[in-house]
C-alpha cells in the first residue's frame, strides 16, 4: 500500500484571511470627485507588485491607491472630471483622449479599479465609440468598457521588478513564506513509486496515461484533471 501523496496529507485548505496586521490596505481609486488630494508617502506592500502611494483628502479621509510612475510624496492628485492630462491624475474614460497610456482602470463605474493594477503594466485608450471606449489591454486584446468607469493616467511604478533574478536558493524560500506557498515542491516523477502516482521507473517518466477523472479518489487524481485535450495540439484556437 502506499502512502498518501502531498495534496491528501495537506488536506483541505481554509478559507483564506488576509493578514491585516502586515498589509497597509487595499489598491482602490478614491471616491471623491471634483476634489484634489495629497501624496502623503508611498509605502510597500507584500501583497501588490507595485507600491501604493496613500492618498489624503481635504476631510482628512485616507485610502491607498497604486502608484504611478514618477509620483512623489507632497504630489497633488487631481481626481474628477476636469482633470489636466498628468500621470497620476484620475479621470474618467470619456474624458482621455486616444493615444494615452492609463492604468487601474475600473470595469463598473465605482468598482476602484480592476484593470492594469500590477508593477509596470498600463492599457491605452484606442477609441471612443458611442457611450463606450476601447482601450487595449497589457495583453494585447480589446476591450469595450463603459465611458464613465474612471482611471488613471500614466503607467504603473515598479517596472523591471521581476527581471532581477533570487540568485540563491535562500530568497526563493523567504519569498515563498512571504505568501504562504511550500518551497521547495518535488515532481511526481522525482519520487518512489509508494509516494506517488508517477514515481518509480528506470528514468524519470509518467509510464502512462496521466489524465484522470473529474470524480477521480484523492490518491489518484493527479496529472492533467479532466482535460479537454492533451499534447501538441492543446490550446490551438481553430
Amino acid at each position: 500500500m502506499g502512502k498518501r501523496t502531498r495534496s491528501q496529507r495537506k488536506g483541505s485548505s481554509p478559507k483564506y484571511r488576509v493578514s491585516s496586521h502586515r498589509f497597509p490596505g487595499a489598491n482602490r481609486l478614491p471616491s471623491v470627485k471634483d476634489e484634489v488630494v495629497e501624496v502623503v508617502d508611498l509605502v510597500h506592500s507584500p501583497i501588490h507588485t507595485a507600491p501604493l502611494a496613500k492618498l489624503k483628502s481635504k476631510d482628512g479621509h485616507e485610502t491607498f491607491v497604486a502608484a504611478t510612475d514618477g509620483m512623489s510624496v507632497g504630489q497633488q492628485i487631481a481626481v474628477g472630471d476636469n482633470v489636466t492630462l498628468k500621470p497620476g491624475n484620475i479621470t474618467a474614460l470619456e474624458n482621455i483622449p486616444e493615444g494615452t497610456l492609463v492604468n487601474n482602470i475600473e470595469l463598473r463605474p465605482g468598482d476602484g479599479g480592476k484593470i492594469a493594477r500590477s508593477a509596470g503594466n498600463s492599457a491605452l485608450v484606442e477609441t471612443h465609440l458611442d457611450g463606450k471606449v476601447r482601450i487595449k489591454l497589457p495583453s494585447g486584446k480589446s476591450k469595450d468598457l463603459r465611458s464613465a468607469c474612471r482611471a488613471t493616467i500614466g503607467v504603473l511604478a515598479g517596472h523591471g521588478r521581476s527581471e532581477m533574478p533570487l540568485r540563491t536558493a535562500g530568497a526563493a524560500h523567504y519569498k515563498a513564506k512571504a505568501k504562504g506557498k511550500a518551497y521547495p515542491t518535488v515532481s511526481g516523477v522525482k519520487m518512489n513509486p509508494v509516494d506517488h502516482p508517477h514515481g518509480g521507473g528506470n528514468h524519470q517518466a509518467v509510464h502512462g496515461p496521466n489524465s484522470v477523472a473529474r470524480g477521480a479518489p484523492p490518491g489518484s487524481k493527479v496529472g492533467h484533471i479532466a482535460p479537454s485535450r492533451t499534447g501538441r495540439g492543446r490550446g490551438k484556437r481553430k
